[in-house]
């Protein structure tokens, strides 16, 4: 069974940063990609940021584009989301994901449903 375990995730003023963190874990994995999506109360999940097997590769909505990075160390299955000037419209749940196995290792998914697993989420409140 693979689990996905989000943390990193709190209350941080307007202009602040936050680093999420996500551990992958229950098998071994050949290849996979990630992605971290996020969901408001009262809107659909929608995407955020997704990294390629490699890490060579990333791709950003552009509503985070230019303050966040995405990240990865494949040694400790964990991508990481850094989050830098939030802003009180970036206030959301964040899921990580996970597709694997991957056929590229330079290949990245921004569509919710390429992914196979999930986290459970945690919660980012950005005051104004």
């Amino acid at each position: 069974q693979v689990q996905l375990v989000e943390s990193g995730g709190g209350l941080v003023q307007a202009g602040g940063s936050l680093r999420l963190s996500c551990a992958a874990s229950g098998r071994t994995f050949s290849s996979y990609a990630m992605g971290w999506f996020r969901q408001a109360p009262g809107k659909e999940r929608e995407f955020a940021a997704a990294i390629s097997w490699s890490g060579s590769s990333t791709y950003y909505a552009d509503s985070v584009k230019g303050r966040f990075t995405i990240s990865r160390d494949n040694t400790k299955n964990t991508v990481y989301l850094q989050m830098n000037s939030l802003k009180p419209e970036d206030t959301a749940v964040y899921f990580c994901a996970l597709k694997s196995p991957v056929y590229s290792s330079n290949g990245y998914f921004i569509r919710s449903y390429d992914y196979d697993y999930w986290g459970q989420g945690t919660q980012v409140t950005v005051s104004s």
